[in-house]
């Protein structure tokens, strides 16, 4: 084989199906330091993808074309001469912006995270769970017996914010849209599960948290964003990992009080989490996600709808965004 086929931005557009295409490169040469990977399935993380293909992403400045995907698993096919970590065969972990929409990648032996198995599941661990332990523990500030609310909970990250906040001891609430989501909070020990297209939120958690969320992990944004907002405990955190309702369209105005007047008087907080500027947390969270995972304590749930090839990737970045998942979106290669 002398090429392979990845997935790139030909421009900057609001529909992520117009701004991409496949393409056909070939391989280069493995570096000494580097190894060669056939990646066995990719993450669908549609939010980013979407932004990224809009030019909206603040801390990237890409000109098209330029490669798209993030996390990936796969096997290593080739090492360069001085690797030592890796062998042929090795399942490996891989996180890098550009590297996940595509057949075959090489990268530096030192950022591939090695696994017993090239698993959709472990994608939901690295980087997804990573994200919802560090955002919960080191933003969050989450301790023990308190009431934690996590929005999108039967999403990617959503399933696996709830059960830390469970492992962790809490009061844990889930909202969702409908009657599935809502099977798969209850076998993962969600306390209590809102679906919000029968129930109201806000008068939920009025009526029955009537002291409000300790910590809320929020990542849909919009009406259920404020709502969140409004229905913080004393010294309450919102962390924000995301606004998913408002990825692909226009940022929505907003009239209606400053949001210090919710907060001043609760001693309450909103806090954003990205990601890149948790760095350090990475290899720690890494290790005891993957732990608790291979130990049976945190099950993990991949969508079931398949998705094949890297032409199935605008379809699955619309279902995502659709609001129709359970679990992590992944596409097989």
């Amino acid at each position: 084989m002398q090429s392979y086929r990845k997935l790139v931005a030909k421009r900057l557009d609001k529909d992520f199906s117009s701004a991409v295409e496949v393409v056909e490169v070939g391989f280069g040469a493995v570096g000494k330091e580097e190894v060669l990977i056939c990646n066995k399935f990719a993450g669908v993380n549609a939010g980013f993808d979407t932004l990224l293909c809009r030019g909206e992403v603040p801390y990237v400045n890409l000109i098209p074309p330029f490669d798209l995907g993030v996390e990936a698993v796969g096997e290593v096919v080739a090492v360069g001469a001085n690797v030592s970590d890796f062998q042929v065969g090795d399942a490996v972990i891989t996180t890098l912006r550009g590297g996940g929409y595509r057949e075959y990648q090489v990268i530096d032996a030192s950022l591939g995270v090695k696994v017993r198995e090239a698993t959709p599941e472990v994608l939901n661990l690295v980087p997804t769970g990573v994200s919802a332990l560090v955002a919960l523990e080191q933003v969050g500030e989450m301790q023990r017996d308190e009431v934690v609310l996590v929005t999108a909970a039967a999403g990617g990250t959503g399933h696996i914010a709830v059960q830390l906040a469970k492992l962790a001891g809490n009061h844990v609430i889930g909202t969702c849209s409908s009657e599935a989501k809502g099977k798969l909070l209850r076998e993962l020990g969600c306390d209590r599960i809102i679906n919000y297209h029968r129930e109201n939120l806000h008068q939920v958690l009025k009526h029955e948290y009537p002291k409000g969320i300790n910590l809320i992990f929020e990542c849909v944004g919009k009406q259920i964003f404020d709502t969140c907002v409004d229905n913080l405990a004393i010294r309450g955190r919102l962390v924000n990992i995301g606004y998913i309702s408002e990825y692909a369209k226009d940022v929505e105005r907003v009239m209606q009080p400053r949001i210090y007047h919710q907060l001043f008087w609760k001693a309450a907080s909103v806090r954003g989490f990205l990601m890149p500027h948790y760095k350090e947390y990475i290899p720690e969270a890494c290790d005891r996600l993957l732990n608790l995972f291979y130990s049976g304590k945190l099950k993990v749930s991949v969508d079931s709808t398949p998705f094949h090839g890297l032409e199935s990737i605008p379809t699955a970045v619309e279902y995502l965004l659709s609001g129709q998942n359970c679990g992590k979106v992944v596409v097989r290669f």
